[in-house]
């Protein structure tokens, strides 16, 4: 990828365009963790609806120890957002190239250590759960809150529901009817079906790349997909270290 188009993907100045190629690189790489990594952790890892509601299944069927399982997962998956928002405020506040580039860089780092250390992981808990499940809800978390963040809620990863939903609605604008006189007409934005139709494929094209990659390589399979975060993310990053750079060499010339 040229380096100019890595900077618009994650850099703090946004275009549209830029979140719509962001949003669908990242729901390939959602999709393919969270398909790969149900083979790992038998469970998926982004979908907080289904795991509240079991949650309540079974604490109302007395299964205690599952219920605090389903609480581990969705407060890392809470942490993981919340960690997302400290990183994209401070660097707003600092105004940062990498505001939008730093999440993504430590899920890269995440999904290394599971990709790396996912066997040994899987050994120890915390928070009720699994490390690698722990690991894998947080990541969720940390890019459902940055693609949130930085497409003012317009863009969501990690899972599919809302995005199925707004696919609905714009189907049954186009399926609508304009016979009222006087009315102003319905109509579908097909522009958004677009992005919509897009981000739904990617998630399912990852999802399909991640159990086939899983199935043959294992935990190894999220090395990829950590790879793939670094290539979009670093360039933001580079900048703020040459910045960075730049000013402190500034200041040795300089001394006041």
């Amino acid at each position: 990828m040229p380096i100019h188009y890595i900077r618009q993907l994650t850099g703090a100045q946004r275009a549209a365009a830029s979140n719509r190629h962001l949003g669908i690189a990242l729901a390939f790489i959602a999709g393919a963790a969270n398909a790969g990594g149900f083979l790992a952790v038998h469970q998926y890892t982004s979908h907080m609806t289904g795991i509240v509601s079991s949650m309540a299944d079974n604490l109302a069927m007395g299964a205690a120890n599952l219920a605090l399982d389903g609480l581990g997962a969705l407060l890392s998956f809470l942490a993981g957002a919340a960690c997302s928002a400290i990183m994209v405020n401070y660097a707003r506040r600092h105004q940062l190239h990498s505001t939008y580039a730093l999440p993504l860089l430590v899920e890269a780092a995440l999904l290394l250590g599971f990709g790396v250390l996912g066997a040994r992981l899987a050994q120890i808990d915390l928070l009720f759960i699994p490390v690698t499940v722990m690991l894998l809800c947080f990541t969720m978390g940390l890019q459902n809150a940055v693609i949130t963040k930085l497409s003012n809620a317009e863009i969501r990863t990690t899972h599919i529901t809302g995005l199925m939903t707004d696919i609905g609605i714009e189907l049954g604008k186009m399926a609508y009817w304009n016979a009222t006189p006087g009315m102003p007409p319905v109509r579908a934005d097909f522009a958004r079906l677009r992005i919509l139709l897009a981000l739904a494929g990617a998630f399912f094209a990852g999802g399909v790349a991640g159990a086939l990659s899983f199935t043959r390589i294992g935990y190894g399979a999220t090395v990829i997909l950590a790879l793939l975060l670094v290539v979009l993310a670093i360039v933001p990053v580079v900048d703020d270290a040459l910045a960075a750079w730049r000013k402190l060499a500034r200041r040795r010339g300089n001394p006041s």
